[in-house]
């Protein structure tokens, strides 16, 4: 099984070590026995995890290994821990923690974190709007709300140079008109996800500055700056 994830990352441009590739398979293999008891998702044959699941997240960490090599990243809504625990997996330099509103969820990620020995993987039982911890880089999640609620409810946790990743399916063209006034879309990356025949893309955001209009010329617009970022 591990060759078809190998091929995968092989498609996606990454070059996982034995031993994440590994990880990724023990995870798969907990998530498939948690979900028997637990229903962590509803996706059950484990072909149909192995690329809705796992490529579907494997293909945002080449966006964020563009954005920075490390920093915090808050998980919302993670669920069974996707995309934490690909990312606190793939990109160690990252400190993950998933909240979900779910004990049992927030339970299932902290036995992985346990079972595959991830020191940078953290798991929270929560609201996400009465978390208290400090702030993060990069605040991201999966299919949790529309782009306006999942600002609304994660303000406060990010730091005032962080970005928000948003993971989406099509563009969401009427979520991104009803954002507020003080929030920017500075990119929309379409992601390729190997085998999976649906659109897929980020949408990255961030606040922005009162009073400041920046061209695109300025290398300020193209983002905010991440301690640790790297060029892309």
């Amino acid at each position: 099984m591990s060759a078809k994830l190998e091929r995968i990352c092989a498609e996606l441009g990454l070059s996982p070590s034995a031993a994440q590739i590994a990880a990724l398979e023990h995870y798969l293999g907990l998530l498939q026995r948690w979900n028997a008891t637990y229903n962590l998702t509803a996706v059950r044959d484990p072909e149909a995890m192995r690329t809705q699941h796992l490529a579907d997240c494997l293909a945002v960490i080449p966006p964020l290994q563009r954005r920075a090599g490390q920093g915090r990243l808050l998980d919302v809504g993670s669920g069974g821990g996707l995309p934490g625990v690909v990312i606190a997996v793939l990109l160690p330099g990252w400190d993950v923690t998933c909240v979900d509103a779910v004990a049992k969820k927030a339970a299932f990620v902290r036995q992985v974190a346990g079972a595959l020995a991830l020191p940078n993987l953290h798991a929270a039982h929560a609201r996400v709007e009465d978390l208290k911890t400090q702030p993060f880089d990069v605040v991201t999640s999966r299919a949790f709300a529309s782009l306006a609620d999942f600002v609304a409810l994660t303000r406060r946790h990010l730091t005032l140079a962080g970005a928000w990743m948003a993971m989406k399916g099509r563009v969401p063209d009427d979520e991104i008109a009803a954002l507020p006034a003080d929030v920017e879309v500075f990119h929309v990356e379409p992601l390729q996800v190997p085998g999976l025949g649906a659109q897929r893309c980020l949408i990255w955001m961030q606040g922005r500055c009162p009073g400041i209009a920046r061209p695109a010329s300025d290398p300020g617009a193209q983002g905010p700056h991440i301690p640790g970022a790297v060029s892309p």
